[in-house]
């Protein structure tokens, strides 16, 4: 894993927020991912802050 301080591959892939009040800027959105050879296949981001359901290994097991 590697760190992706500035956000640039979040901001790239259009999955990035901000919520200043909260103290939180450049933060990347809840999502799993399946790439297969630099394809996305799969992409679960989730609806809502705070919810880990179809972002979860059970749902990203069950789409493959």
């Amino acid at each position: 894993m590697l760190s992706d301080a500035e956000a640039a591959f979040t901001k790239a892939l259009g999955l990035d927020f901000s919520a200043p009040p909260r103290g939180l800027i450049d933060r990347s959105q809840r999502y799993a991912m399946l790439v297969d050879d630099g394809v996305v296949k799969v992409l679960h981001k989730e609806e809502g802050p705070g919810t880990c359901e179809i972002s979860g290994g059970e749902a990203m097991l069950a789409a493959i």
